[in-house]
């Protein structure tokens, strides 16, 4: 069995020790992004920069380690509504496409649909299920039909052992508030889990509500969708009045799914966890306190979570500990920020 894991959650200042450290856990494939390995990579120059030259530099060190590269990771929003962004990051996009066959992978193209994570889902699992007796279904979600959201969410929830023992030896108790941001749900699930019990904690999942839950550009599923079927589960999806699965929009990419993990929306029903929705306008707000007033550039997507924090804060006593998962580095979304602050870093 070849067991793999994404580079950049392995440990070590350099691209040559996170290959060492992640041979010696007994990994043999790696999930390799770039701009996350590799914090001075420019992802704007991509395009000059993903060389065949590269490729075999890249191979070779590898190599050295005897790790394959079995995933290029690209992680870019092509949600924009900025249509002269959408063309700069599609030129990312494509650039990586043309990497990935160097470095050994085929690349099998999504022609249909939204362009969004949704119709990327759909196709791996029709390829999947056409070829069983030769391929593996890998979801980085808790979605998708059993055991998947399972397996996710047992990784995922070394998030809230690690919130939990740090509380206890810091605070000497729990906190008395856990946010995380909530697409497909395998951050927010990975914060609650070791929580779920202590009843005492209140769980809270921030959705991407995009330009407003009133509008059709949203992806928040527990504010505007309803139950039924989609991608092997039961859960909660956004559906037009005929059933069918809805467009879903969100400054985040990493957020416009349009559905939600079953144990969140078990979690939801149960009354366990509360689900909110935030705008795009709050979330970039969020982000832009946060960085401003504690030098921490979060994730738009975990800009969410800071976003109903802001508002939840004022509310609760000083005494009162909110956790917030910050679930990624917003280094990626600064150029987006400005644009959709109406400036142009290229200037």
């Amino acid at each position: 069995m070849n067991i793999g894991i994404r580079l950049h959650d392995v440990a070590g200042a350099t691209l040559e020790e996170k290959l060492q450290n992640a041979k010696a856990q007994g990994f043999s494939c790696v999930h390799l992004a770039l701009s996350k390995v590799l914090p001075d990579f420019p992802m704007e120059k991509a395009p000059e920069l993903l060389t065949p030259a590269l490729a075999e530099e890249l191979k070779a060190l590898f190599a050295k380690y005897g790790l394959r590269i079995v995933v290029l990771g690209c992680y870019l929003n092509l949600a924009t509504p900025d249509m002269e962004e959408l063309q700069r990051t599609m030129e990312i996009y494509k650039a990586h496409l043309r990497f990935a066959p160097l470095l050994g992978a085929e690349v099998v193209p999504v022609c249909t649909g939204t362009a969004t994570l949704k119709d990327a889902v759909s196709e791996a699992m029709r390829e999947w299920t056409n070829r069983i007796d030769d391929t593996h279904y890998c979801l980085g979600s808790v979605m998708g039909p059993h055991p998947f959201p399972t397996i996710v969410r047992d990784f995922q929830a070394v998030i809230s052992r690690e919130i939990k023992a740090q509380m206890l030896a810091k605070e000497g108790r729990l906190p008395d508030v856990v946010l995380a941001c909530v697409g497909g749900g395998s951050n927010a699930i990975g914060s609650f889990y070791h929580f779920i019990e202590d009843k005492s904690v209140q769980l809270i999942g921030c959705e991407a509500a995009g330009r407003g839950i009133d509008t059709f550009e949203t992806a928040a599923t527990i504010a505007t969708g309803r139950a039924g079927i989609f991608h092997g589960m039961k859960s909660y999806f956004c559906q037009d009045q005929y059933g069918q699965i809805a467009p879903v929009y969100s400054i985040s990419a990493g957020l416009d799914y349009p559905g939600i993990g079953p144990e969140h929306a078990w979690l939801h029903d149960a009354g366990r966890a509360q689900y909110v929705p935030v705008t795009d306008e709050e979330a970039v707000t969020a982000f832009e306190y946060l960085s401003r007033t504690e030098g921490i550039i979060p994730a738009i997507e975990s800009a969410h979570a800071v976003a109903h924090a802001m508002k939840l804060a004022p509310a609760l006593g000083k005494d009162k500990i909110i956790v917030i998962t910050v679930s990624g580095r917003g280094d990626k979304d600064c150029a987006a920020i400005a644009r959709y602050r109406g400036e142009d870093l290229s200037e």
